[in-house]
């Protein structure tokens, strides 16, 4: 069996190896606690010779720099996968935002795929945000994106990582974040909002009234109806959401290959 294997095969195969490994570790879906470890390395060490036939190997030996080629293709997959997880963040910052408006902001719940602490809402979205992905096959869209990395960034190239258009990009995607978040807050707060100020003008007209008693929970009420109502809203949003995933994602491979 040994004597079967083509050594020569073996430094391309590590390169790809490493890239695809490094895209697991941060991308959404893949990389949560819930997926195995075993099941990260053994989908990525079965997805290699899938690759290896496909993608140009000629110019990769060992040599000198192939430790920094070894590097690169880590830093290609985490790069790749943390442009797309700070969008997909967006929906929980968004639950954040709806959070402080309930009064929910104090009790944030550990979100058991990323081990950190997470508004209720925002878990809430989140979980529908990955249910709708799955139901559009967008696991497989993330998939044959990291694929198509080889396509853009071959495995002897290096990547300009400091280059202004890079950096741009990557401001331009926090940008988008943030602009994500409101839009998917937005209605939810805004009515929120108007709950304030209709409490606002009762403490002002009836001030035997504890606006502070009567407040809370009708501000809960108002925003789980306005959470029913709105999340067709929402599923379009999360359209949006993974379209500048996929999009940002495309963008990055092309700047690290030069196009």
């Amino acid at each position: 069996m040994i004597e079967m294997i083509n050594w020569n095969l073996v430094p391309a195969f590590m390169l790809i190896f490493v890239r695809i490994m490094a895209f697991f570790v941060i991308m959404p879906l893949f990389s949560y606690r819930s997926v195995p470890v075993q099941f990260k390395i053994g989908i990525s060490f079965f997805l290699t010779p899938i690759l290896i036939s496909t993608v140009d190997i000629s110019n990769v030996a060992l040599n000198d720099l192939y430790l920094f080629l070894l590097f690169k293709e880590a830093l290609i997959g985490i790069c790749i996968g943390l442009i797309a997880f700070i969008l997909v963040s967006a929906i929980q910052v968004a639950g954040g935002f709806v959070d402080f408006q309930m009064g929910f902001a104090i009790a944030n719940v550990i979100d058991p795929q990323t081990g950190a602490q997470s508004p209720l809402t925002g878990q809430y979205f989140y979980i529908i945000a990955l249910l709708f992905l799955l139901s559009v096959d967008g696991h497989h869209m993330i998939l044959n994106g990291m694929m198509n990395s080889f396509t853009y960034i071959p495995l002897n190239q290096f990547i300009p990582f400091g280059e202004e258009s890079i950096v741009e990009l990557v401001l331009t995607t926090f940008n988008t974040m943030f602009l994500i978040a409101f839009q998917i807050a937005v209605p939810i707060v805004g009515c929120l909002f108007l709950v304030d100020v209709a409490l606002g003008i009762v403490a002002r007209t009836v001030p035997q009234m504890n606006v502070f008693v009567v407040g809370l929970p009708l501000k809960i009420l108002v925003s789980f109806v306005a959470i029913l109502v709105f999340l067709a809203l929402y599923i379009g949003l999360l359209q949006s959401v993974f379209e500048a995933m996929f999009r940002v994602m495309e963008q990055l491979m092309a700047l690290f290959g030069g196009v």
